[in-house]
């Protein structure tokens, strides 16, 4: 029994190794980006690696279609690929995908630049980040001149610096910095800016096999013919990053933040408004502090919802609010302080947003206004003149007793004797006691 437990032991040692004696390869890991460059996709990436290297993993391809994105989230990205100690394959497709703008960056970074027929890279210029566009009559002296100059030097440098560590095409990486180009699949594997050109994944990963690549200072061969492949797609928490910041939904989140500590602070016990409010505005705070937004954007926004919570308490006849809406419209405008593809507010969402709040202030100030036509309902002017029901009368007095008025127990007084259950209508109020009259009998019978 044992010798059969020992070959059966020896036998799934001899599968577990290559014809030449070597382990057998590890996984190859797929990573997908489709969207505009983030914080998602940077915190995505870096995430992914780690777990990557964790797992033993030889390799780990980057399936991209990307517009571009921050420079932010994109250096993040970059640094990861660069201290990752598991090979890196940026891989664009699959065809009529591109790697724009950011998505250069991150190919050129990569220890593989792959892409499918019919798809593009480049157009890597830098967008202004913040005020108004470049002008081109501008002197050479003017500010915003030197800021745009000062942005493209730096990323011309920060391309070419990267072709040069992977042995790619530095002139045409820094052409499409300086006069924003693009290539083809073909075109860019003509001018070597990439390495291979393959039809879809297992063809990308058929031309790697046997392959050896430098990371990390070390060689390292790959075999990835026959390894196994690892999906790995966004988690909860990557989506819900994703989500949370994006400049329209961090926008919304601030009106829905402010409004429900508002209906809060209205009407106090109920939880609800709070516990929501305060969630939203967190949460809009996060994504504030991870996007790069203009501080002047965020404090018209707020000035603008605080101008049109004010016109329901001040006699203003719609100037604040309508100042309020102003303010949140000019605020929302220029809160995200980048032209960066994917991160910008639609104008429509923004008078959308405007829209509604000036339909609540409408709908505030109507019922503000039916509510002082109606008459009062409590205190004194309430009181006098109600119709209520004696509820004990006292044993040596029956010209005294006690009812119920206004959710409380009064003590009241009548010119003739009390009966429980009688209906009185108050009269008048002295002190804690009210004085009433025995009601008519129709008014009995209400």
């Amino acid at each position: 029994m044992a010798a059969r437990w020992w070959r059966w032991l020896l036998l799934l040692m001899l599968l577990g190794l290559t014809p030449s004696g070597q382990a057998a390869p590890g996984a190859v890991w797929v990573l997908s980006i489709d969207d505009a460059i983030g914080p998602a996709s940077a915190d995505y990436l870096v995430r992914s690696l780690d777990q990557a290297q964790a797992q033993g993993a030889q390799l780990v391809v980057i399936r991209m279609d990307t517009p571009g994105g921050l420079d932010s989230a994109m250096r993040q990205m970059i640094k990861a690929i660069l201290a990752s100690p598991v090979p890196v394959a940026s891989f664009v497709a699959p065809s009529g995908a591109r790697a724009a703008s950011a998505g250069t960056y991150i190919l050129y970074a990569s220890h593989v630049a792959a892409m499918a027929p019919g798809t593009n890279l480049g157009a890597a210029t830098p967008v202004q980040i913040g005020g108004a566009p470049k002008d081109d009559k501008a002197r050479p002296g003017d500010d915003e001149q030197t800021l745009a100059r000062k942005q493209v030097n730096d990323a011309a440098a920060y391309i070419r610096g990267l072709a040069q560590m992977r042995g790619r095409n530095a002139d045409w990486a820094e052409k499409a910095v300086r006069e924003a180009v693009s290539l083809s699949a073909s075109e860019a594997m003509q001018l070597k800016v990439i390495d291979w050109v393959a039809n879809d994944l297992p063809d990308l990963l058929r031309q790697l096999d046997g392959k050896t690549l430098e990371v990390a200072g070390q060689p390292r061969q790959l075999h990835t013919r026959d390894a196994s492949l690892v999906e790995h797609l966004p988690d909860w928490r990557t989506r819900l990053l994703a989500v949370i910041t994006n400049p329209s939904v961090a926008l919304m989140l601030i009106m829905v933040g402010v409004y429900g500590l508002l209906f809060e602070f209205m009407s106090p016990g109920s939880a609800v408004g709070g516990v929501i409010g305060g969630i939203c505005l967190l949460l809009a705070l996060y994504a504030l502090q991870l996007l790069p937004v203009s501080y002047a954007g965020v404090a018209l926004i707020l000035l603008g919802l605080a101008f049109m919570i004010a016109e329901a308490f001040l006699p203003s006849f719609g100037v604040v609010g309508f100042g309020g809406i102003v303010a949140f419209v000019v605020g929302a405008v220029i809160l995200m302080d980048t032209d960066a593809p994917g991160f910008g507010i639609p104008l429509a969402f923004i008078a959308s947003l405007a829209l509604l709040s000036a339909l609540f202030i409408g709908g505030v100030l109507g019922m503000a206004l039916k509510t002082r036509k109606r008459a009062l309902v409590s205190g004194d002017a309430g009181l006098v003149g109600s119709l209520v029901t004696v509820t004990q009368v006292l044993a040596d007095n029956p010209y005294c007793g006690s009812v119920q008025a206004q959710g409380e127990q009064w003590q009241v007084q009548c010119a003739t004797p009390l009966q429980p259950g009688q209906h009185v209508r108050v009269m008048a109020r002295r002190g804690v006691m009210l004085e009433v009259s025995a009601a008519a009998p129709s008014a009995q019978g209400e």
